[in-house]
């Protein structure tokens, strides 16, 4: 599906950030795209081949990734300031309410957009993301991100995207694990491969503590009581438990419904048939054509 690359600046104003624009007609509902930690604007492209076109689909790389400028102080990769950039993308492309679809990461900027503008999402998706992120999922991202240096080429990125992520995708074949590769990951000039982020990033989840995450992240989590919210989980997901998600279901009075992605960890591409047809009748339903 075509998209143009819209360019702007971030809300601090120091880096030039970019974000795919799926255009729809007029008065289509805008939905807000945002990817986890490791990944970019390409993590969405299947999603977007099925929504493109009844929706206006904003796609951002955060900082630090994609086409988006890489900061040179890594202290500033993190959610609180994603956020700041989220908003500051919106309010130029002149965006007053929309639903929002965060992977991982991306639904902890969610949470904290809607605690900086209440009443800015119309509807929030949450995929494999909660206010309690596991210990096992959140040290397994510590292992694998940060430098690690260029790859020979594409066989050898396709290989070391499926060493990284085999646990979460058991039922994935050749071209899956090709098409997976070719999303997290760009080519250099001298052929080599590299993932499609600043190594730098790594610095915001160092140590015990990860700095992305606040400790407590349930007052968050209760400000979106009136907002219609989905909550997808892969059933072999180590950051978002089963119980977390039961949590988030006593504590939000408003619309919510959630969604499990059998055999699949975290995080669920949201092209398995169980989540497109969640996702597609939330949307019919709270943020509608």
């Amino acid at each position: 599906m075509a998209y143009t690359v819209h360019r702007y600046r971030s809300a601090c104003g120091r880096l030039e950030l970019a974000a795919r624009d799926y255009p729809a007609g007029p008065g289509a509902p805008a939905l807000l795209l945002m990817h986890g930690l490791t990944r970019n604007s390409a993590d969405f492209e299947p999603l977007a081949a099925r929504l493109a076109g009844r929706y206006r689909l904003i796609v951002p790389d955060q900082r630090g990734r994609g086409l988006s400028q890489w900061d040179p102080d890594p202290a500033q990769y993190r959610p609180d300031v994603y956020a700041h950039d989220m908003l500051a993308l919106l309010d130029g492309l002149g965006i007053e309410h929309a639903g929002l679809i965060g992977t991982s990461m991306g639904g902890l900027i969610a949470m904290v957009m809607h605690a900086l503008r209440p009443g800015l999402a119309r509807a929030v998706v949450f995929n494999d993301v909660g206010p309690v992120l596991e210990p096992a999922g959140l040290a397994r991202i510590q292992g694998y991100v940060g430098p690690g240096g260029a790859m020979t080429g594409w066989p050898a990125a396709i290989e070391r995207v499926r060493a990284i992520n085999a646990p979460a995708f058991p039922g994935y074949g050749s071209a899956d694990w090709a098409a997976f590769a070719r999303r997290l990951c760009v080519e250099n000039a001298d052929g080599s491969v590299s993932f499609a982020y600043d190594p730098a990033i790594s610095q915001s989840i160092a140590g015990d503590a990860p700095q992305t995450v606040p400790p407590d992240l349930w007052p968050l989590w209760d400000l979106l009581d009136a907002v219609p919210v989905l909550v997808v989980r892969g059933q072999l997901s180590d950051l978002l438990g089963a119980d977390t998600v039961a949590g988030m279901a006593r504590r939000h009075s408003g619309a919510y419904a959630s969604v499990e992605v059998p055999r699949v960890g975290h995080a669920p591409v949201l092209d398995e048939p169980v989540a497109l047809a969640a996702i597609e009748a939330f949307l019919r339903e709270h943020s509608p054509v």
